[in-house]
């Protein structure tokens, strides 16, 4: 987290961590994806065949550094619907975390470096 991101992200980051999870600031988050942008990209995993439409859409959020409560909101499903389509997708593509999915879609051009968050 950065210094001048609002008390409110602030507060979330502390109970994401709290709760076994990483997290960057979407500032952060956009700088470290432009770097790994510039790395050729590897062959797409075969695993993301296996991710379901809805799975896909949910990654390419997640990519765009929103929470579950945002992308809920975006997708007109429950924050506990976008946590199950989260575990699915961390499951299937072998995943520890987020961190690794957002770099896994800007690696495999899921979502591009200037996708708007």
């Amino acid at each position: 987290m950065l210094k001048d991101d609002p008390a409110e992200q602030l507060i979330s980051a502390v109970r994401t961590v709290a709760g076994g999870n990483a997290l960057l600031s979407p500032a952060i988050t956009k700088h470290v994806i432009k770097q790994f942008a510039r790395i050729p990209r590897p062959v797409p995993p075969k695993e993301l065949n296996y991710l379901t439409a809805r799975e896909q859409d949910i990654l390419r959020l997640i990519a765009t550094g929103i929470s579950n409560a945002e992308i809920g909101q975006q997708l007109f499903i429950s924050e506990t619907t976008v946590k199950t389509h989260v575990t699915h997708i961390l499951q299937k593509l072998g995943l520890r975390d987020r961190v690794q999915a957002v770099v896994l879609a800007y690696q495999t051009g899921l979502i591009e470096a200037d996708t708007p968050g």
